[in-house]
């Protein structure tokens, strides 16, 4: 139901603020690293007001940004109204590294912002313009937006309104903001009273409509929804195993990140016939491994998994806000030594869950609960915690490079909030021919996140060494040597590929993006 001044949230939406708590907060986030450039000031500062100028002129795109919570009498379910107090400056701040301004100076500092929950009396979402990274060449914006607002693939989307595919920058004009009229209780109240009564008949209706239309319609039919289900509820039913990184969170976070020459993940994809989630995935069960050994964990029966989220947008949905995701539950072999060994089962695991569309039981679901009591719905969220160990999720992002107000983006690393009782959280963006790896650690759970980031890079080149040296034997094999079985969930078998020359097996860069100097003298990541 349509409403002028107010917009209902989602029950998906409402469930990322029924699970926030003070140990527990739910904003998604990213650093994003730039070049000084045109902004830097003879004294080694940035040029805040052009900043700040250049996000206001872009804000009516982007109407939820000036927007906050309320909620409905009785009911109890939130709602988006326009903010009248509404500040940019309260929004967009401005901090400085201390010289000499290094990138764990800028991990230890954006760990500390990020920690912090968004205060709920103002728009969810905050900008921090960090200055002063590696001597004043670079600089860093920090951005903290509630999951209730956006997913990663409206993210991704907005990333590239904030920011823009040309150096060129042209000062553009201030559209006024005039807030609409706040709704009144009774108003918010007789609309809670209508959807209580027409909301099941109406998705009755469309569960009807899909289940007695061609299957190659976009709404899927109900059959294919309970087959989703019961897919979901293999993982629900019992939760994963105990780990040290798993249980009750505090305040405080660790940040990490790591960059990959996307070319290098992209080459290793082709020659092992997998997707780039598939080899994510691998990449950190390999990880986890090394990490688990060094925690003195016996990882021989260990049910290790991740939720992997999956984008469930459809052509005719709001490309840059609310949640359209599901959800995978992705058992990782952690158990198992050879990291090709480790990526057929996962292959196996995914396209099991692609053939039975295990994504839908979680938006089943989610529209089912449009029409629950606020107060059930929240309650149950609270429950909600074992499926998984960790969150693992990749989005893609754009193969050109960007700029803010004629700033030349090196770098975004983003940042997932973890699950209730996950200490972990992974989250990758690839971007203009790099792979960018974000980690979001519980500061007690994960205090070593550093070394885990580490061992992402360790697992990546064990696999690719392991690629080569499968690709070699096969080479020198005999003829009636028994070929190395492939799962057949990929397809037909690649054509043979030249083996990856030493030149081209470039190490991830363990440090983020190195100084201008450095980039002068080493291949530009962008």
């Amino acid at each position: 139901m349509a409403h002028y001044n107010y917009d209902r949230l989602s029950a998906q939406d409402a469930t990322f603020l029924w699970s926030e708590a003070e140990s527990q907060p739910m904003h998604v986030g990213g650093l994003a690293v730039f070049e000084s450039g045109p902004l830097q000031r003879p004294d080694g500062g940035i040029e805040f007001e052009r900043i700040r100028s250049g996000i206001e002129a872009v804000l009516h795109w982007i109407p939820r940004y000036r927007q906050k919570i309320e909620w409905t009498p009785i009911e109890g379910w939130p709602v988006w109204v326009d903010d009248r107090g509404f500040d940019l400056g309260y929004h967009i701040r401005h901090i400085a590294l201390p010289k000499p301004g290094g990138l764990d100076q800028l991990k230890e500092l954006a760990a500390r912002i990020h920690s912090r929950p968004l205060d709920r009396q103002h728009s969810l979402w905050e900008m921090w313009v960090i200055e002063g990274v590696e001597g004043g060449e670079q600089f860093a914006l920090l951005n903290k937006i509630h999951h209730c607002m956006i997913d990663g693939a409206a993210g991704a989307d907005l990333s590239q309104i904030l920011m823009s595919p040309s150096p060129r920058y042209e000062a553009g004009e201030v559209v006024p903001y005039i807030p609409r009229t706040a709704p009144t209780d009774l108003e918010l109240w007789s609309d809670s009273v209508r959807r209580a009564v027409a909301g099941p008949l109406e998705l009755a209706r469309d569960w009807w409509v899909a289940d007695s239309s061609d299957e190659s319609e976009a709404r899927p039919s109900l059959a294919r929804r309970l087959g989703g289900i019961r897919q979901m509820l293999r993982y629900a039913i019992t939760p994963a195993s105990e780990t040290p990184i798993n249980g009750a969170l505090g305040p405080h976070r660790r940040i990490d990140w790591l960059t990959m020459p996307l070319d290098d993940v992209k080459e290793l994809r082709r020659a092992l016939g997998c997707t780039i989630n598939d080899l994510v995935l691998a990449t950190v069960a390999g990880a986890m491994r090394r990490y688990l050994f060094r925690r003195r964990v016996d990882t021989r029966e260990l049910d290790f998994r991740v939720a992997a989220p999956v984008n469930m947008r459809r052509p005719d949905d709001e490309p840059r806000q609310g949640n359209r995701v599901s959800s995978w539950i992705v058992p990782l072999p952690v158990s198992e030594e050879d990291p090709i060994a480790q990526l057929r089962e996962i292959q196996t695991v995914t396209q099991d869950l692609k053939d039975s569309e295990a994504s839908l039981g979680v938006e089943t679901l989610m529209e089912a609960a449009e029409w629950l009591p606020a107060s059930l719905l929240s309650r149950a969220v609270g429950l909600a915690e074992g499926p998984a160990n960790m969150i693992v999720t990749n989005v893609p992002g754009p193969g050109f490079p960007l700029y803010t107000v004629g700033a030349k983006l090196l770098a975004l690393y983003p940042l997932v909030p973890l699950l209730p009782g996950g200490g972990l959280g992974v989250a990758l963006f690839s971007y203009n021919g790099i792979l960018c790896w974000g980690f979001n650690a519980d500061d007690q759970r994960v205090a070593d996140v550093s070394t885990f980031a580490e061992d992402i890079a360790q697992s990546f080149e064990a696999l690719r060494a392991a690629t080569v040296s499968h690709v070699l034997d096969r080479r020198t094999a005999p003829d009636d040597a028994v070929p190395i079985p492939r799962n057949p969930a990929q397809g037909p078998k690649p054509r043979p590929r030249k083996t990856p020359s030493k030149a081209s097996r470039k190490q991830p860069e363990r440090t983020g993006v190195a100084p201008a100097k450095e980039r002068a003298a080493a291949a530009d990541v962008s």
